[in-house]
This record gives C-alpha cells, structure tokens and sequence, in this order.
C-alpha cells in the first residue's frame, strides 16, 4: 500500500502559521501599547499578524 502524495515527501519542511496563541497575541499588543492587564479582557482579543 503507498501513501498519498497529499503527505508530501519531506516532513520537516514547517509552513508559516496563520494562528497565534493567546498569550503571543497578547505580548505583540503589549509591544505596541494597545492592551494592558488591568483595563482589557483576555477574550475577543483584536487580530494580529505574525511576523515571525
């Protein structure tokens, strides 16, 4: 039985994320002074983009 070329050849190739975690949307708020811990929600976060 042969796999799916869908499961592609090489494995460690690693794509960009699209999602962030919660807590590394929150530093790149932090880094760019929208949010702050006393005054804003941890939920319905405002989208960020990544740019590592």
């Amino acid at each position: 039985m042969s796999l799916h070329p869908s499961f592609g050849k090489n494995s460690n190739i690693q794509k960009k994320r699209n999602v962030l975690k919660r807590h590394q949307r929150i530093d790149i708020l932090k880094e760019k002074g929208t949010w702050s811990e006393d005054k804003d929600s941890i939920y319905r976060l405002p989208k960020t983009k990544n740019e590592a």
